[in-house]
């Protein structure tokens, strides 16, 4: 029986129903989804290791597991697909890593941590481009120190946490750091991990090659042993005597100052049960002292009472001591976070500024457009005015290169101070906020890399802990437990040489990062050929193309 159409009084066939297309168009967005659900499910396990390679867990071969596993799940992918399977890798590694932001608010940490996996998804677009170059593993830890580079300036000047170097301060990496700082560091992670991903690749299917996955599995050991054939000098010119005060605080969290003049007795009386053990021959004077971030709550220059509470300890103690406070800014808005380098005999003198104030702790960008709906930010009373010179100042027989809290993590901070002079290096820090959340430690561990980098001690100075004294090979001679009131006492070496990563200063991360960009470039090129090509010949351009707009 022959078919037959039925056609309408105009005598045109029926039209189907409008919702029929789209109906199609959502299931096979749909099945496309469901398609990815597995890889994006390895790549969020893989963010959680990742986070899990950094403090307080500190399994830092993880990192290593972490870099392999997303070169895999983004080799031979589009870029749109690399982007998610960045993102989706990015977002559980910053919530694990920045989980000590929920003390501001779970709001603050998931912004943050959206915000910085969106550089993590350009890396992953970035990676599944280049992923069909030669030597890709190569471009691949190029791209690590991209993503860390533009990460650490933008937006608002930059957020470095999260760094691969920084979860490998005392790994066999370390070392490197005193050829090319932190992103050499981060380099050399990121192409162990991808080397490896090279290797498993040839295991097995097409690409299969026993030989080249042994080549590829040496290359990556070597990557681990280079930083053993770096030398990281530790002997001292002079030596300098200290003592660290960890004055403590009252309520740990975002009141953690209590009463005024509070914090600022904490540190008083340590400091002066301290004379009394050196009058009553218990304890050797030291050279110099060193208070916290913070460790005067009240401006010394404003408030009598607090100027006469820090002079009397220090003049007890009887040495240059290193005070942190607040003191009023150029006009009432702001205020300056400053080390102050406090005489017995004369007083206040030469003083740091903090160069780097913290967007939305320490000061509030776009204040009057977003106070309207973010009422916490008025406990952000006064925006902090950033200094605009280097940490090196003279206390006592040390010249010192005074760094204030989360500017540890900033390269061109710390190596400016060092370049400039400072023999010794001096983290005034006040973590009370974060306490007993992980935030500590992961700072501790950015200063054991910034000492080996260097090739200074590094004296970690904290209102609540963790307060320590870093050798410049990067060990911990001694720290503090956090929510204790404590006193470090040791003697430091004092060093003039400079390493080859501040000779060098950015131009390693500037070479890494733009050999990244470069590669990404050669590889869109390459694939806008292939897509010119196919057309001329008449098809389509292969599935692998790089620009294929396919979504997972």
């Amino acid at each position: 029986m022959p078919v037959t159409q039925e056609r309408s009084a105009s005598g045109h066939a029926p039209e189907e129903p409008a919702s029929a297309p789209a109906a199609g168009r959502g299931a096979r967005a749909l099945a496309k989804v469901r398609a990815g659900l597995p890889r994006t499910g390895l790549a969020v396990l893989l963010g959680l290791l990742l986070g899990a390679a950094f403090p307080p867990y500190d399994l830092w071969p993880l990192s290593i597991v972490a870099v392999a596993g997303l070169s895999l799940l983004t080799r031979g992918r589009t870029a749109r697909q690399g982007a998610w399977t960045g993102f989706a890798f990015g977002l559980p590694f910053f919530v694990l890593l920045l989980k000590w932001l929920t003390v501001i608010g779970t709001d603050a940490m998931i912004g943050l941590s959206v915000v910085e996996a969106l550089f993590v998804a350009a890396l992953g677009a970035g990676l599944a481009v280049t992923s069909r170059l030669p030597g890709w593993p190569l471009w691949t830890a190029c791209l690590w120190v991209t993503q860390e580079w533009a990460r650490d300036r933008l937006p608002l000047g930059g957020f470095p946490w999260g760094r691969l170097a920084f979860a490998n301060t005392a790994t066999p990496f370390t070392p490197l750091a005193a050829l090319g700082g932190a992103p050499l560091v981060t380099f050399a992670v990121a192409l162990c991990g991808a080397l490896l991903a090279w290797a498993a690749l040839r295991l097995r299917g097409p690409l299969r090659s026993p030989r080249a996955a042994a080549l590829a599995a040496l290359g990556a050991v070597a990557a681990v042993l280079a930083g053993y054939a770096v030398p990281v000098p530790t002997a001292g010119d002079d030596n300098l005597k200290v003592a660290i005060i960890q004055g403590n605080v009252p309520n740990p969290g975002m009141d953690f100052l209590g009463r005024p003049m509070q914090v600022l007795n904490n540190h008083a009386e340590a400091t002066e049960k301290l004379a009394a053990d050196i009058a009553a021959g218990r304890r050797e004077r030291p050279d110099v002292v060193i208070w916290p971030e913070n460790a005067s709550d009240l401006d010394p220059f404003s408030d009598p009472l607090a100027y006469r509470r820090i002079d009397q300890a220090v003049k007890a103690v009887g040495v240059p001591t290193l005070i942190g406070t607040l003191v009023d800014g150029p006009d009432s808005q702001h205020v300056q976070n400053e080390g102050i380098v406090w005489d017995p005999k004369t007083g206040p003198g030469a003083s740091y500024t903090k160069q780097h104030p913290v967007p939305f702790g320490e000061y509030v960008p776009f204040r009057a457009e977003l106070s309207k709906i973010i009422t916490r930010l008025d406990r952000v009373a006064r925006d902090f005015w950033p200094g605009t010179s280097t940490g090196v100042m003279q206390l006592g027989p040390a010249r010192i290169g005074d760094v204030i809290c989360f500017e540890v993590a900033y390269d061109e901070i710390v190596r400016d101070t060092v370049n400039q002079g400072a023999r010794v290096l001096v983290v005034q820090t006040n973590n009370a906020t974060y306490a007993l959340s992980g935030q500590p430690d992961q700072q501790l561990a950015m200063s054991r890399l910034r000492a080996v980098e260097h090739g200074r001690a590094v004296l970690i100075a904290a209102t609540s802990g963790i307060s320590g004294v870093i050798a410049p090979d990067g060990s911990v001679v001694t720290r503090t437990d956090e929510l204790t009131a404590a006193e470090i006492a040791a003697t430091v070496p004092l060093r003039d040489g400079r390493t080859v990563a501040d000779r060098l200063g950015a131009v390693p991360e500037w070479t890494l990062a733009v050999a990244g960009l470069l590669a990404c470039g050669a590889a869109v090129g390459a694939g806008l050929r292939r897509r010119r090509g196919a057309r001329a010949a008449g098809g389509t351009p292969a599935g692998d193309d790089a620009l294929n707009p396919v979504v997972p």
